[in-house]
């Protein structure tokens, strides 16, 4: 399953991408994905957020992540590209400060949640919200990370 990872300057080390694409992995295999599917994860800054943020959200600040679905299949190998997640690396640190938990932690988290929104998950309502979290909570636990998501 190619896992396209993008990590961009003065962000998270680049022997992250294995952590990157082990978390990415466990949620695709976690939400029954197929091994044949396709992503983008692009750790970057909180200028590029806080634009796509603007663009897509119109909200006039940056974000920890985005995601974007896309869902069309590679004509030539018939593989599904579900879309980009983008994450801001200044957030992560920020949030794994304030939660008292690792960077590497909170990237996962990102990474997870991103994803789940990938699939149509979401978190609008109580209902919505209580089934992405217990997912995002089977999956990091999988992964050995212990975290909890913002209420």
């Amino acid at each position: 399953m190619p896992i396209y990872i993008e990590i961009g300057a003065d962000t998270c080390l680049p022997e992250e991408s294995q952590r990157i694409e082990a978390a990415a992995l466990a949620t695709l295999a976690h939400q029954g994905i197929s091994t044949t599917s396709e992503l983008s994860i692009i750790v970057t800054d909180d200028a590029q957020l806080h634009e796509l943020n603007q663009q897509f959200r119109d909200v006039d600040a940056p974000t920890d992540v985005l995601s974007f679905p896309a869902d069309f299949s590679d004509p030539e190998s018939g593989a599904v590209y579900l879309g980009d997640v983008l994450i801001s690396y200044p957030r992560v640190v920020a949030q794994a400060q304030s939660g008292g938990h690792s960077p590497e932690a909170e990237l996962r988290l990102l990474i997870v949640h991103g994803i789940l929104h990938l699939l149509g998950h979401d978190h609008a309502d109580e209902a919505e919200k209580a089934l992405m979290w217990a997912a995002q909570s089977e999956i990091l636990t999988a992964l050995g990370v212990e975290i909890t998501p913002p209420a």
